[in-house]
Parts: structure tokens; C-alpha cells; sequence
């Protein structure tokens, strides 16, 4: 019997071991602060069964994007002593949308700074964290894109591992109008903090769809009417000319953007219904991938308006 319950007490206090540790790894969670270790595995629980997947976003516009939008953060850092109008508003922006702005040491914040940001990234001595982005289902994309628009405008990202380039991608998109963004899960950049900075609040804006078959995300689309233009340097076609002759442009439009190295997939350039290309007339064979997405974008938005005005 006494070896039985030095078993048990052994065990409980392994438990008890095991809830304090757990308790002290959820700290870094805000929403765990100053709760006891019961809230603490109960929580840790539910991220296990039902994932949120928390990311930091960082800098001034950047967050103060994040709150005008109505996005869900968590809490906000900043590091002490930083100072300017800014900060000022971002206090006043945190206490309007009750979300807890906290004053972080120095060194501290170097810290998180180098765990968050990418090399040679500043924070600009504000970090905040945020769910995850919210993303949407292929059928849901297109409903909410037609219920926008009798001839909405995608952009597909394939292989783009940049996060920078996804930012940019995405600012120039939610900047022309597109209606959504497709993304695949694997072999792609994280929609984390750099691409939040890089895409100027874009991402808070523009709805994105994640999913692990980006071929059948395409043929989806094209089942709903849209053609799908594919952006490749030796395509043949000159992007501006083919987007007029054929009118593309006043079609529901699904613009595909490959890698810089790689290209675009066989088995996703086989779904495309057009392919086009950017003339250069540099000693540079190809332009960076968020800059060519950018002249495509805006030609069809250009002459989208030009129709109207005609």
C-alpha cells in the first residue's frame, strides 16, 4: 500500500511538473497572462485540437493597418523610449479597439525583434500579435468575388517563396482591385510578418485562399467562367496587345505568377488558357516577379477604364 502511494505522489508530482512547465511555456501567449495553470493546459489543449496559429507583425503602418481593419490581435509591443506622432496614435488606436499596448525593455525587445523580423528588417520599435490571416475556401473566394463583381480579377502565386514578393504582390493587387488572392500551402512564402510590412497592410485587406492542390484550385475557377492567363517570359505574346485583341480584360481574369527561377508548373501552365509575356529591352532577361505582376495588373485595370470611358 505505501509503495502504491509513493507511486501516485510520484506521479501527481510529476504532473504538477509538467502543468508548471506548460503553464511558463504559455505565458508567451497573452491571452494566459495572469490565469492559473488549469487555464494554461486547458488552453494549450485547444490550440492542440482546434490550431490558431498566432503570428507577430511588425511596424508602424503595418500594425496601425491591422487595427483599422478590425483584425484580432492579441497585444501590442513597443518598445520603450521609441517616440513620434505615430507611436502617439498607435496608443490611441490600441485603447479605442481595447487591445492591451505594453511597454517593452529594450533589450527585451531586441529580443523578439531578431526572432520576428528577417535580417536587415527594422521593426521600427512596434510588434504586435496577431492571428493567423484569415483565409477562405476556393468556393468561397469566388462566391464572394462575384457577389463583388460581374468580372472579378485573381492572382495565383505559384512557387513564390519570397515573402517580400508575396507582400508586394499582394499591395499591388489590394492597390488595382483584384477581388482575391490564391496561394498554396506548400513550396510558398508564410504570410507572417514580412510580407505583412512588405505588403503595407494589403494582406489585412485583400482576401486570400489557401489550398494544397493549387491545380484544382485553377480548374475550379475556370469551371466558374474565369480564364486564366498565365505570366511567362517566352510566352510569345505581348501581355498589353493580347489582353485588348482578345479582351481579356472584360472577362472574369485569373492571373498566374510563377517563380523567378522555376516558372510556372507544367501541370498548372497546362490550365491556363492564355500565356503572356512582358517585353524587355535591357541585357536582363526577366523582371522580379512582384514588379511584373504589378505591370500586368495594372494594364488590365487601365484598360478596364478605357472601356468605360470609350
Amino acid at each position: 500500500m505505501q509503495i502504491f502511494s509513493e507511486k501516485i505522489w510520484r506521479k501527481s508530482r510529476f504532473l504538477r511538473d509538467k502543468a508548471r512547465k506548460i503553464h511558463r511555456l504559455l505565458l508567451f501567449f497573452p491571452f494566459c497572462e495572469e490565469r492559473g495553470s488549469l487555464f494554461a493546459v486547458v488552453t494549450l489543449f485547444r490550440l492542440i485540437i482546434h490550431p490558431k496559429h498566432p503570428v507577430y507583425i511588425f511596424g508602424r503602418n503595418t500594425v496601425a493597418e491591422a487595427l483599422a481593419a478590425g483584425k484580432q490581435i492579441e497585444k501590442i509591443f513597443c518598445q520603450y523610449g521609441a517616440e513620434g506622432s505615430s507611436i502617439a496614435a498607435l496608443r490611441i488606436q490600441a485603447e479605442n479597439a481595447r487591445v492591451p499596448f505594453a511597454l517593452m525593455d529594450k533589450r527585451k525587445f531586441q529580443v523578439l525583434e531578431r526572432e520576428v523580423c528577417a535580417e536587415n528588417e527594422n521593426a521600427q520599435g512596434i510588434i504586435a500579435l496577431v492571428a493567423a490571416i484569415k483565409t477562405f475556401s476556393i468556393g468561397a473566394l469566388i462566391d464572394q468575388a462575384f457577389a463583388a463583381s460581374e468580372r472579378p480579377l485573381f492572382i495565383a502565386l505559384d512557387g513564390i517563396t519570397d515573402p517580400h514578393n508575396v507582400g508586394a504582390i499582394a499591395r499591388s493587387a489590394e492597390c488595382a482591385g483584384f477581388h482575391g488572392m490564391i496561394v498554396p500551402e506548400l513550396k510558398a512564402a508564410p504570410l507572417g510578418g514580412t510580407a505583412m510590412k512588405t505588403s503595407a497592410g494589403a494582406l489585412q485587406h485583400i482576401p486570400v485562399a489557401k489550398t494544397s492542390n493549387l491545380a484544382k484550385a485553377l480548374e475550379d475557377c475556370r469551371n466558374a467562367d474565369f480564364r486564366i492567363v498565365a505570366l511567362e517570359a517566352d510566352a510569345g505574346k505581348e501581355y498589353s496587345h493580347t489582353l485588348q485583341k482578345e479582351a481579356l480584360f472584360n472577362e472574369p481574369l485569373l492571373l498566374v505568377i510563377g517563380s523567378e527561377g522555376a516558372g510556372i508548373q507544367r501541370n498548372i501552365r497546362a490550365l491556363c488558357t492564355d500565356a503572356v509575356s512582358i517585353p524587355v529591352q535591357g541585357h536582363i532577361a526577366s523582371l522580379n516577379a512582384s514588379v511584373a505582376a504589378g505591370i500586368v495588373m495594372f494594364e488590365i485595370v487601365r484598360q478596364r477604364l478605357l472601356a468605360l470611358t470609350v
